[in-house]
């Protein structure tokens, strides 16, 4: 069953300089129990896009221009604030991108999830911290008793991950947005909180939507990945199959950069030029300034989006009659 579904989202912000359109028409779904990679560069547009499901957007002076976003086929965009309200926290919940900033250091671990279960739940104090230290210990957190009355100071950075992490599952929520969870740790707790959101939708049955920038995380966690670059989405399909075919240049590019055990040194690859920032998007494809495959049709026109051969669907002109004509004119 679909859990979650976005139909040619745009969003805008008002600015003292007047409205800017970090996101432009994307879309994407998500089944029961699937997770789902957002992946692509600083300035692509992923928490942005976590914002618009979360609607938090209106707090930012944003709002989703267009499109729908339907969660269990309730369009989330019609809802008014305090119908959202319960939905944001309770049924879709975010765990913020860095665990370190995320716990008020002034209270205890225990009473800042105790708080949210009874903001969403309305159950006594007594049952939520039950509640909250049995989630602490199904996510792996040793003596939660103890892990429970402590401060965030006290706490390494892959436990107070964890705990970040229980404050987004103590409410039983049918669909978890990770927002780059694994940037601030090292590679082994990184690798140690990927396993853990491997088996928590597994065991709670929930979608996931995790953010990130890393390659080897989608690899190794999703089902689904989508590929976004400027605030539009340029690629999207099962993980295995955009990764053995990537067909979109930036797909590519991004695979690229990732190094390898052995190679030779200063052959790892790099993509030329920066993300454009919101106020400068080009025009036509967006990612034609640093493209080596562009033609004259990728600077006037914007592509559409195409589903190729393998299944994946791709934003992308060489896929297109026009681009075949333009090479033909270039021949």
């Amino acid at each position: 069953m679909t859990l979650l579904c976005l139909e040619n989202i745009s969003v805008e912000f008002t600015t003292r300089d007047g409205c800017v359109e970090p996101l432009n028409c994307i879309g994407f779904d998500l089944d029961d129990g699937e997770i789902l990679g957002l992946v692509g560069e600083t300035g692509s547009g992923k928490s942005v896009t976590a914002q618009a499901i979360m609607g938090l957007l209106p707090f930012l002076d944003g709002r989703v221009s267009q499109g729908r976003i339907l969660f269990k086929d309730v369009d989330l965009l019609s809802l008014s604030e305090s119908e959202y309200q319960q939905i944001r926290g309770n049924r879709i919940s975010l765990i913020s991108q860095n665990p370190m900033t995320s716990l008020d250091p002034v209270y205890r671990v225990g009473n800042q999830i105790v708080e949210g279960l009874r903001l969403h739940l309305n159950i006594s104090r007594s049952d939520a911290a039950k509640r909250a230290k049995a989630v602490m210990t199904s996510l792996g957190i040793a003596n939660s008793e103890k892990v429970f009355s402590q401060y965030p100071h006290q706490l390494s950075g892959g436990l107070k991950q964890r705990i970040v992490i229980a404050m987004g599952l103590c409410a039983d929520p049918e669909l978890l947005i990770a927002d780059e969870p694994t940037t601030a740790l090292d590679v082994t707790v990184q690798a140690q909180i990927i396993e853990l959101f491997k088996k928590t939708t597994r065991d709670r049955h929930v979608g996931l939507i995790m953010i990130t920038h890393d390659l080897g995380v989608i690899a190794h966690l999703c089902d689904k990945v989508v590929v976004m670059y400027a605030g539009t989405v340029v690629e999207r399909g099962d993980v295995a199959t955009v990764f053995k075919n990537p067909r979109h240049p930036y797909t590519l590019s991004l695979l690229g950069c990732i190094p390898t055990f052995g190679m030779a040194q200063k052959t790892l690859n790099a993509i030329p030029g920066n993300v454009p920032s919101v106020r400068t998007f080009p025009s036509g494809c967006r990612y034609h300034p640093r493209c080596f495959h562009a033609k004259p049709v990728c600077v006037k026109h914007s592509p559409e989006t195409i589903r190729t051969s393998k299944g994946t669907l791709v934003k992308c002109h060489m896929f297109s009659p026009d681009w075949r004509k333009d090479s033909e004119k270039v021949g």
